[in-house]
């Protein structure tokens, strides 16, 4: 099957990019309003941009009415600072309830009873239990044309590493981390790790299987089918209270 671009709304779009760009690093990023309210949401559309100066790069959606700026997005443009911590299982029920659309005056730190630290060179506080978080000053913002999306560069200005997994050489040890990623509405835990070539009957063996589930549904149940999701990386009904 071939699908035309041209012939998708912004949904649509959404769902076929969500769904074919498997895994998907989530950025859960921190940030803190003029005001000093801290800010906390997971941000799938995430990607490194460059090594010296290292930057990162996050596109951020408006919320689910379709027409409001997120708090993250205002926040990293009026301060020009924010943090990218990395998503762990430990954290993945704090983590998707960051997704819920609180009123901009709502400490999310607070809402969600999480511990934070206060970062080195940025205002914005990391998450406490992350394993790595990057502190970053914003350096550029490209608005999509015909859209209310935006794409935000950030220069990390300064890395947290827990100690034990900086190795030797300045290696992480990423096989220690028990990472979280998206797979379009859902979650996947990276447990396993490779290099090339792998024997042809295990590549057979698992190219066949469909993946294994953490949750007690279907094979082939998905948020996307239920009110609960919208198309804005939001999650549309009602979060907890602060």
């Amino acid at each position: 099957m071939f699908v035309d671009a041209a012939d998708l709304d912004a949904k649509s779009a959404y769902k076929l990019l969500i769904g074919g760009i498997i895994p998907r690093a989530i950025a859960w990023v921190s940030t803190e309003s003029a005001d000093g309210v801290g800010n906390l949401a997971p941000v799938s559309f995430f990607t490194a941009v460059g090594r010296k100066p290292p930057m990162l790069s996050i596109s951020l959606q408006p919320r689910a009415d379709g027409v409001t700026l997120k708090d993250t997005f205002i926040n990293i443009r009026d301060t020009g600072e924010f943090v990218v911590n990395t998503a762990t299982l430990p954290l993945a029920g704090h983590l998707h309830r960051s997704a819920f659309e609180f009123e901009s005056d709502v400490d999310e730190f607070s809402a969600l009873q999480l511990e934070t630290e206060a970062s080195q060179e940025v205002r914005p506080r990391r998450v406490k239990d992350t394993p790595i978080a990057f502190e970053c000053r914003l350096r550029r913002i490209l608005p999509i044309e015909g859209s209310l999306d935006h794409v935000v560069w950030g220069e990390v200005v300064r890395f947290y590493v827990r100690d034990d997994l900086y190795l030797p050489g300045g290696r992480i040890d990423t096989a220690a981390i028990p990472s979280v990623g998206r797979l379009a509405a859902e979650y996947t835990l990276v447990n396993t790790v490779f290099t090339t070539p792998l024997d042809d009957d295990l590549v057979a063996r698992h190219a066949q299987t469909r993946m294994h589930r953490l949750d007690e549904h279907a094979s082939d149940w998905s948020p996307i089918d239920t009110d609960a999701w919208s198309a804005s990386g939001s999650t549309i009904t009602e979060g907890p209270k602060a």
